[in-house]
């Protein structure tokens, strides 16, 4: 055991030594920065933590004979590899997924270990595509759409550069990766009842290319197409419909009618379906070769409504995808004013209409359109030469007068049949331009063989 004057004298000792060391690193650091030899690093506008505070010793020591000498290195670091950073700096390699020069241990590979401009990096104002360049192919990072921060280069904005629990070394999952800046986005995925799956069970990338693209919106693919991947079943539809709809055929397609990340209503729509169709279909537009019909206004004011108009279902008997028939009906009905009856020419109207009421020449039960028994309907819709449309006597969306029966009357070239009907308690009658004035009555029939 040491005298304790000994002892004292061994910890001066070694304090003086330290104190020594520490000045004389300095020393040299000041004199490394001063002598013209790196003084550069001194104008750098960020320097690593050691050059700031002079302590080039902390990573660099000199083998051999001193230092400098002409054409021979004298200078060595004091280890190799990230063993050199890791003193300093957290240790990379704990998550699942680590860049490539991390793994390796090579930090210079990106960092400048003296300075330069933030974070260390051989980059200016934050972009470092040119840095990610050096390894990774520029294909995919080019295009008429660019992502904005692969606009700019701020690779960093949603990647880690060391290392990620994430594949491609996202911050974050995918979605939070994306909402982070689409906050909208994260608020309507929260709160909307209805989530397109695409969305829900998969990744924003599924959909949209992440960096640049040659489509709006930075999609993978241009509408229809980019949808027709997932839903199949519509592409027949849009290729081989007799009668397409035309917002699918222009540049915004399947996302003119449809919201294509969530929405408060079935279907994807944006708004209530009736208000979806009426933003085309309810106003005057001249400027095609057929104007599409105003039903908003044909609609406003009327006492009655046809049942699916009163729903506001117009895709109960339209196809907002494409159909045979034609105006994409659902099912057939007849495109002229004259169509005898056939259960399959009257598919539309059947599949909510008894069609009994045209099938029997006189009934008691299936219609209340009769003289006695005597079927009126069958009379006008079953006649073989000429029978009468269902829109001869009636509007397939509103009117004021019961049944539907239509005010103005149907259209027969350029002239409008008057219907001129008249109700009655126990039936009624019309004194269209068609024929002279007749009435009915259900339980007293009026009789026209003896006038």
């Amino acid at each position: 055991m040491c005298p304790p004057v000994f002892s004292g004298r061994l910890a001066l000792l070694l304090v003086s030594i330290f104190l020594f060391w520490g000045e004389w690193s300095a020393a040299l650091a000041q004199d490394c920065l001063t002598s013209g030899c790196h003084a550069g690093m001194q104008t750098q506008d960020s320097r690593h933590a050691p050059v700031q505070g002079g302590e080039c010793l902390s990573c660099h020591q000199t083998e051999g004979a001193s230092h400098p000498q002409k054409g021979r290195p004298t200078i060595v670091l004091v280890e190799s590899g990230a063993k050199l950073c890791s003193p300093c700096h957290e240790e990379i390699g704990k998550k699942r997924m680590v860049h490539a020069p991390a793994q390796a241990g090579e930090c210079t590979a990106c960092h400048d270990p003296h300075g330069g401009r933030p974070a260390l990096l051989s980059v200016d104002k934050g972009d470092v595509r040119l840095l990610c360049f050096g390894c990774h192919d520029k294909q995919g990072f080019e295009g008429q759409v660019m992502h904005g921060p692969a606009a700019v280069g701020a690779c960093l904005e949603c990647h880690n550069p060391h290392e990620s629990n994430t594949a491609s070394l996202l911050r974050q999952s995918p979605v939070q990766t994306c909402t982070r800046c689409h906050a909208d986005m994260a608020e309507g995925l929260e709160q909307s009842p209805i989530v397109h799956t695409a969305v829900r069970e998969s990744e924003c990338t599924t959909c949209h290319n992440p960096h640049a693209a040659s489509v709006k919106k930075l999609l993978k693919q241009a509408q229809p197409d980019l949808c027709l991947g997932c839903h199949p079943a519509f592409g027949d539809k849009l290729t081989k419909s007799s009668t397409r709809h035309a917002p699918l055929y222009r540049e915004e397609s399947c996302g003119a009618c449809h919201s294509t990340h969530f929405s408060d209503y079935p279907a994807l729509l944006p708004a209530p379906q009736q208000e979806v169709c009426l933003s085309c279909h309810g106003k005057d537009d001249n400027r095609r070769s057929r104007p599409l019909k105003n039903m908003a206004r044909e609609l406003e004011g009327k006492s009655m409504l046809h049942g699916p108009v009163a729903e506001g279902a117009c895709a109960a008997c339209h196809d907002p995808h494409g159909s045979d028939y034609f105006r994409l009906l659902k099912n057939a009905y007849p495109a002229g004013f004259y169509a005898p009856f056939k259960p399959d020419t009257y598919a539309l109207c059947m599949d909510c209409h008894d069609s009994d009421m045209l099938r029997f020449p006189e009934t008691s039960i299936y219609t209340d359109f009769r003289n006695g028994k005597n079927n009126l309907h069958y009379v006008h819709v079953a006649d073989p030469w000429k029978g009468r449309s269902c829109r001869a006597c009636h509007e397939p969306h509103a009117s004021n007068l019961e049944k539907l029966v239509s005010e103005q009357g149907a259209a027969f070239g350029d002239w409008r049949i008057p219907t001129r009907f008249e109700k009655t308690a126990t039936g009624g009658g019309c004194t269209p331009g068609c024929h002279r004035s007749l009435f009915y009555d259900r339980y007293n029939p009026v009789d026209y063989q003896n006038p």
